[in-house]
């Protein structure tokens, strides 16, 4: 049976603390749905009521033009292990980018990388978990230092290029949020 809370307590903290993979799920009106998976180590427990996760710079930036155009953000994250278990958070992303004032101040939750590009908050609403008997076991291996290396080997101006030629519009044409 699926439980319902509206925040988050030492058991969930404790599960999510433990997790090495997520998926973000979010939409927009007239837009498709987007689902991504993530991890490098970014995802960070705010507070009670809120989450983060470091996001860095990619092909698309679908979940920051599906923020700032309606709003809705679920991520989910599940175990592999022995432990059957499906934590999804429900609630309203925010987008928190470097030229923000408030960089500084979220910015220190997180390792830094090189591929960085902003931060994505929820504002929890709500939180189910659920069993995970249908979740395959697997185990963690490692996070891939691809994406890092790859920007380690771009100047800041080359990622400003790459976000500004990918990243200022989705893939049905919201704009994403990042200044021109």
């Amino acid at each position: 049976m699926a439980d319902f809370y509206d925040a988050l307590d030492e058991k969930l903290i404790d599960f999510i603390e433990q997790q090495h993979f997520f998926v973000t799920g979010s939409a927009a009106e007239g837009a498709r749905v987007n689902v991504s998976p993530k991890g490098m180590d970014t995802f960070r427990v705010i507070d009670n009521n809120t989450v983060g996760y470091l996001d860095m710079i990619g092909s698309g930036n679908e979940t920051s033009a599906h923020i700032e155009n309606d709003g809705r953000l679920t991520i989910m994250m599940c175990s592999f292990d022995s432990r059957c278990w499906i934590l999804r958070l429900y609630g309203r992303g925010e987008v928190i980018r470097p030229m923000d004032p408030r960089w500084d101040d979220y910015i220190q939750h997180f390792e830094t990388f090189a591929s960085q590009r902003q931060i994505i908050l929820l504002h929890i609403e709500s939180a189910q978990t659920s069993c995970g008997y249908g979740v395959p076991r697997y185990d963690f291996k490692g996070h891939r230092d691809t994406l890092d290396e790859w920007g380690k080997k771009k100047t800041p101006e080359e990622h400003q290029e790459y976000i500004h030629k990918k990243n200022l519009v989705s893939i049905d044409g919201l704009k994403t949020g990042w200044p021109e």
